[in-house]
């Protein structure tokens, strides 16, 4: 049996360059026999957190907006994939904030183990996406266990279907089929 995979698009426009990624990232997994769910956050009803911690102190957020209904999803899946554009060298807000609000996840038993990084950005050095790495790994440490598997650095691409014309779809692709 396979994996169960929960990926989150980040990508502010759809079939954007992380988007795509994303979705040959679930391609290869879902051709290699794994089970796949993938999320797109431009679609999500997404608030900030709070800092409030009640998360900590009962099931779920107390807002009342579409992350309620992830948590038992994300919690329940082997590896987790993060796709985002590289916005002033970090993650993209989008992500940011779906990262935060993760928080009730955090002193609860979780299967997730490996997470997968899917980074674009228009700039064409790989250290472009140091700080999107340090944003994952920051999150990653929080949890008992887990580790940063594999990282796609997709560097310059800057306009909607530029990483069409790369060979990082077809790594996405082979990623997610040897995840």
């Amino acid at each position: 049996m396979g994996k169960k995979i929960f990926i989150v698009s980040s990508s502010p426009r759809k079939d954007g360059n992380s988007d795509i990624l994303a979705e040959q990232f679930a391609r290869g997994a879902t051709q290699a026999g794994h089970s796949v769910k993938k999320v797109n956050i431009r679609e999500m009803n997404l608030q900030f957190c709070l800092g409030c911690f009640a998360c900590l102190q009962r099931e779920g957020c107390v807002q009342r907006d579409d992350m309620n209904g992830l948590y038992a999803a994300v919690q329940s899946s082997d590896v987790l994939v993060f796709a985002t554009p590289v916005y002033y060298y970090a993650v993209s807000g989008q992500l940011k904030t779906f990262l935060d609000r993760l928080n009730p996840l955090y002193p609860r038993e979780n299967n997730f183990k490996e997470v997968y990084l899917l980074a674009t950005s228009a700039e064409g050095e790989e250290s472009a996406m140091d700080g999107s790495v340090k944003d994952v790994q920051g999150w990653i440490d929080c949890f008992d266990g887990v580790t940063l598997k594999g990282v796609l650095r997709g560097i310059g691409v800057n306009d909607k279907g530029d990483i069409l014309s790369t060979d990082f779809p077809a790594k996405a692709y082979e990623m997610g089929k040897n995840v």
